[in-house]
This record gives C-alpha cells, sequence and structure tokens, in this order.
C-alpha cells in the first residue's frame, strides 16, 4: 500500500491505539524516532501532521470509539471528550487526537477518499 490516506473513492478501515499524551511529554520519548515509525506504518498520513498533531486528510471519517476516552481538537479550538462507543463523523476537517487520561484508547474508523472542493 502506498498509502494509508484513501483516494477519491477508496475506502480504508484502520483501528489506531492512541497511548497517553504523557508518554509524549516523558524523558524517554524521542520524537524522531517516533516520526520514522509513524513513517513506516502510516505511508500517506504521517506526511499531513503538523508538529502540534493537527492534520486534515481529503476524506470523509466515520469513527468508533472501541476502548478507553479520548479528546477530539478541532481548528477552531473547540474540544470534544469521546468515550468508548461514541462516534464521530468528519467530513476533510482539520483535527488532532489528544489522549488525556492514564490509559490507551482505541479508535476503529473507516476512511472514504473524496476530492476537496476549492474554498470559493
Amino acid at each position: 500500500m502506498r498509502s494509508i490516506v484513501p483516494g477519491t473513492g477508496e475506502t480504508r478501515f484502520l483501528v489506531i491505539t492512541f497511548p497517553p499524551d504523557s508518554v509524549f511529554a516523558s524523558s524517554g520519548f524521542d520524537p524522531r524516532a517516533a516520526a520514522e515509525e509513524n513513517a513506516k506504518i502510516s505511508p500517506g498520513l504521517a506526511e499531513l501532521f503538523e508538529p502540534n498533531g493537527m492534520h486534515m486528510t481529503p476524506s470523509i471519517d466515520y469513527g468508533i470509539v472501541l476502548d478507553g476516552e479520548i479528546w477530539l481538537e478541532l481548528d477552531d479550538g473547540r474540544v470534544t471528550h469521546l468515550r468508548q462507543h461514541d462516534l464521530i463523523v468528519q467530513n476533510g476537517t482539520r483535527h488532532a487526537w489528544r489522549n488525556r487520561s492514564a490509559k490507551t484508547a482505541t479508535v476503529a474508523f473507516v476512511l472514504v477518499g473524496a476530492q476537496r472542493v476549492p474554498a470559493r
């Protein structure tokens, strides 16, 4: 697979486990190694991440929290706290996932590739 991000009309099914945010702040965390690992396991997606974790994909995304809890941060500053069995739908939304808890969170996603329409 060249890219995890689906092309127009393609779909992807992903199950992602998010470690607690505290992992990224620990003294043993190596951001360079993490970026390299992310690039290997998430080709096409890893390149879309901004330094603050925000990203946007040309897709309609359906997600369900399978386990744990996670916070969805949108580019307008809104934050939504999601718990097990909560659902989200996004349409090319710039966002970041934050795990403010002490446990991992697992979320299943279906991404449907969509063509981005230029803003008028």
